[in-house]
C-alpha cells in the first residue's frame, strides 16, 4: 500500500495523540481543510483512520491505545466533563472513582472539595489526591496494570463490594449504539460492575468519541446510570434511551 509523505505523517500524528483534527493539520502542512479533509477520506477509506466529526482517530477496535495517547485525547472535553461531574458531588460525600483518563479529569476537579472519602482502584487517583488532607484516600488491592495503573483482578472486586457509597465515577472505552458500555479488559470490567452495584448514584463521564469506537466487552448497559456527562451526544438512539430510563443527560458544550 503506497501512502504519500503527508499521508505518513497523518497517520503517525494520530498514532501518537489518539485523534487528528481538521484544522490543526491544515495549520501543521498548510495546506486547506478541504486537502486534510480528503486526506482522512482517502485513509479511512483504507481503514487506517476512523472518521470523527472534525477529524479522525487512530483505529482502536482490535487494541486499546496507550495511555499516554488516550489522555492527549479531547483532553479539554474531559476537562470541562471533569468540572461537570465535580460540580454533582458535595462535600463530606464518599464515592469510588474507576480507571480512565476522564474518571482521572473528575478526580482534579474535587480537589478543592473537603470531607470526600475516596475509594479507588486507580493508582494515578490516589496518587493525586492523597496529599490533600480534606481528602482521605482508600485504594483497592489487586493486580496492577503496569499501562495505566489501573488496579484489576478479583482481589480488587472483592475489595469493592465491602463499601455501600453515595456516588461512584465511572468511564468507558466504548459506548455502543444501543447502549451498551464496553471496555477491553474483562478484569476492569468486573471491577466497574462491582462499582455500579454498590453506589447509591452512578455517574458516568466519557467523551463523545466513545460513540465512535468499539470494545469487546460488555461493562452494562446506560440505564444502569443516573446521570451520564459527555461534551455532545449526537446520536438519537442514546439521547432516546436517556429519556425512557430517567438518565440524566448533561452535555458540557451546550
Amino acid at each position: 500500500m503506497f501512502l504519500s509523505a503527508r499521508h505518513s505523517e497523518i497517520i503517525q500524528m494520530a498514532k501518537d495523540n489518539g485523534r487528528v483534527l481538521v484544522e490543526d493539520l491544515s495549520t501543521h502542512f498548510g495546506v486547506t481543510p478541504q486537502t486534510i479533509r480528503k486526506d482522512l477520506n482517502d485513509l479511512c477509506e483504507q481503514r487506517l483512520l476512523n472518521r470523527i466529526h472534525g477529524g479522525a482517530l487512530f483505529p482502536s477496535g482490535i487494541e486499546n491505545m496507550e495511555y499516554e495517547a488516550r489522555r492527549k485525547i479531547a483532553s479539554d472535553e474531559k476537562e470541562a466533563i471533569g468540572r461537570a461531574a465535580a460540580s454533582l458531588i458535595p462535600d463530606n460525600a464518599s464515592l469510588f472513582i474507576n480507571i480512565g483518563t476522564t474518571t482521572e479529569a473528575v478526580s482534579e476537579a474535587l480537589l478543592d472539595h473537603i470531607g470526600l472519602m475516596i475509594i479507588t482502584n486507580n493508582i494515578n487517583v490516589a496518587n493525586r489526591m492523597r496529599v490533600f488532607p480534606e481528602i482521605e484516600v482508600v485504594i483497592a488491592g489487586g493486580v496492577v496494570r503496569g499501562s495505566d495503573g489501573g488496579i484489576v483482578g478479583e482481589a480488587a472486586v472483592d475489595f469493592i463490594r465491602q463499601f455501600k457509597v453515595d456516588y461512584a465515577v465511572i468511564g468507558a472505552s466504548a459506548i455502543d449504539h444501543d447502549g451498551a458500555l464496553l471496555d477491553f479488559d474483562f478484569r476492569e470490567v468486573k471491577v466497574a460492575q462491582a462499582i455500579i452495584a454498590n453506589a447509591r448514584h452512578v455517574i458516568l463521564v466519557a467523551d463523545a468519541t466513545k460513540f465512535e469506537r468499539t470494545a469487546p466487552v460488555r461493562i452494562g448497559h446506560l440505564s444502569q446510570v443516573d446521570t451520564f456527562i459527555t461534551d455532545r451526544c449526537e446520536m438519537d438512539t442514546i439521547r432516546q434511551i436517556c429519556r425512557d430510563t430517567e438518565v440524566k443527560l448533561m452535555e458540557t458544550t451546550r
